[in-house]
């Protein structure tokens, strides 16, 4: 994640130069006589609803992109750990299992190693602080999930937010004299509040699959562990008893 904000971080500075450049520029020397073909200048509200929602869009890509490598299958539960367990009979294929686990990190793998260290206790505390460990690495695999539900209900609320911006300037245009005057006004505040609701739906809907996706794949995932798991304590505590 820190790579992540790292990677984001030139279009953040991009972002804001965007937004800060309309209040720092000068006045023309000689002003201009608004005319029929004199398009209306971009305010900073509709500048900064816009920024907004191409920075969120960013965001949400950026995590998508990130989420969907760190739930792979195999980054999450190796394969050949989940082997390894299950023929796991023997003190030194213990030993060779756990040093499998510190040279490949996964959190499937954090859980055998959790699990081989308390074997000494009985099967119903390891198995206790087995699920403590393992509620752990499943708030860790939801890491940046709940910042794509936070875009999910942000993201149509600016367009909402643009859409009523464009309204209002919409109906100023309709206190201005002259259809020449009046004509790009009325086009501005349409641009607005139709560029502003795309924009809003665009970054939402995106964000709303990935975040139903995630969600469903860490439950997935949560759940074959704790099968694995279970699995592999009860044949080392039925081999310590045989």
């Amino acid at each position: 994640m820190n790579l992540l904000y790292a990677r984001l971080a030139p279009l953040l500075c991009l972002l804001y130069l965007t937004c800060a450049l309309p209040a720092v520029a000068g006045k023309p020397a000689t002003p201009q006589p608004f005319t029929e073909q004199t398009e209306p200048p971009k305010s900073r509200m509709e500048t900064g609803i816009i920024g907004i929602l191409i920075f969120l869009s960013v965001i949400s890509l950026g995590l998508i992109a990130e989420r969907g490598m760190a739930l792979r299958h195999e980054t999450v539960i190796p394969q050949s750990l989940a082997k390894t367990a299950t023929h796991c009979r023997k003190p030194e294929e213990l030993l060779a299992l756990r040093a499998a686990c510190n040279e490949r990190p996964s959190p499937h793998g954090r859980l055998l190693i959790a699990s081989i260290e308390h074997l000494d206790l009985p099967r119903e505390e390891n198995a206790e602080l087995l699920q403590t460990r393992a509620r752990a690495e499943v708030a860790k695999l939801e890491r940046g999930v709940v910042v794509l539900e936070i875009i999910t209900g942000i993201g149509p609320l600016l367009g909402l937010v643009g859409t009523l911006f464009g309204l209002i300037t919409l109906f100023h245009g309709m206190g201005i004299e002259g259809t020449a005057q009046q004509t790009p006004v009325f086009a501005q505040g349409i641009s607005i509040a139709l560029n502003a609701t795309l924009l809003g739906l665009v970054v939402a809907i995106p964000s709303l699959v990935a975040w139903s996706y995630f969600n469903r794949r860490i439950e997935t995932l949560a759940i074959e562990m704790e099968s694995l798991c279970d699995e592999f304590l009860r044949s080392q505590y039925q081999r310590t008893e045989n």
